[in-house]
């Protein structure tokens, strides 16, 4: 015999199941913001300039001699992705000996494995990249090599799309190094970078990571975090830790050169929380592993 429900007790059904998804789905925290507990999605990235791998810097600055301090400074922190800045092919081969879990996306500035690269580094384990390409910071950005705006050395962008396995959340990463001698190169740049990344998918997270040779007063700052634009997640997040250093240390200043010298960012925008920032001033027995103190910042993307 077929069963038939009372429409009273299909109102309290109904009613019982929406209130069970509805608490799943949206708490409200102590600050008033929304926050769905199962829906939002811890991402924990790091910007680093490691410093070219030359002839000239002095012991104990030499790469040989640094590369042990990186590999055990990435290894405690636990990045999901990190932005490097200054790395040449030989280095990224060192690191990738080094780091096993992590694989990488980037390209030479001057095309192939020449010149420095801006690479990506992402957990394999974690996140599985959907899409990337590179493009060079000039009036001729899909030239590979390419410089008009009074800078002698070439300047690029890496970016990719990333999947997050395990929750399924989509999101981009753009990695670069703006220019340390032109101004003008520098604030382009940044308008070169808001052009390129209003063609990405305007419904997914975006976080931005570099050395942008400029720090937080600077033109380029403000265009990249003009109305719109993009968040300074060192501005942005609950907790900042080091916020009395600046990130270029230069191989000898263990005050970074001063909060007015962070010139090395982690920015975002699109659902992106940022929770917790720090400078690492990490030292292995008093040696700088790079000339750039690494950022890093835990964050959740709302999915």
């Amino acid at each position: 015999m077929r069963k038939v429900y009372k429409p009273v007790l299909i109102l309290v059904i109904v009613t019982m199941v929406i209130g069970s998804f509805s608490a799943k789905a949206s708490t409200v925290s102590a600050s008033g913001k929304t926050s769905g507990a199962d829906l939002d999605v811890g991402l924990k990235v790091m910007t680093y300039n490691l410093r070219y791998l030359n002839d000239s810097d002095p012991s104990p600055h030499t790469w040989a001699e640094r590369l042990p301090a990186i590999k055990k400074l990435i290894r405690k922190e636990k990045p999901g992705i990190f932005g490097t800045q200054e790395v040449l092919y030989q280095q990224l081969k060192d690191l990738e000996g080094s780091l096993p879990k992590y694989e990488w996306i980037g390209l030479g500035r001057e095309g192939g494995s020449k010149g420095e690269y801006s690479a990506i580094f992402y957990n394999e384990k974690r996140y599985t990249p959907l899409e990337y390409d590179h493009f060079w910071l000039s009036d001729t950005p899909n030239v590979v090599g390419s410089k008009t705006w009074g800078n002698s050395i070439t300047r690029m962008v890496t970016w990719a799309k990333f999947v997050d396995k395990k929750s399924k959340q989509k999101f981009y990463v753009v990695n670069t190094h703006f220019d340390h001698e032109s101004a003008n190169a520098r604030e382009k740049s940044a308008e070169l970078i808001l052009e390129k990344v209003n063609e990405f998918d305007s419904g997914l997270p975006i976080v931005l990571t570099g050395d942008f040779n400029a720090g937080p007063e600077s033109v380029p700052h403000q265009t990249l975090t003009s109305e719109g634009a993009f968040d300074d997640l060192w501005e942005a997040a609950e907790v900042k830790i080091n916020a009395d250093l600046g990130t270029a240390n230069g191989f000898e200043d263990p005050n970074g050169g001063g909060p007015e010298n962070r010139i090395d960012w982690i920015l975002a925008k699109g659902g992106i929380s940022g929770h917790s920032i720090e400078i690492l001033n990490y030292r292995k027995n008093g040696q700088f592993p790079s000339d750039h103190y690494p950022v890093i910042a835990n964050m959740t993307m709302s999915h």
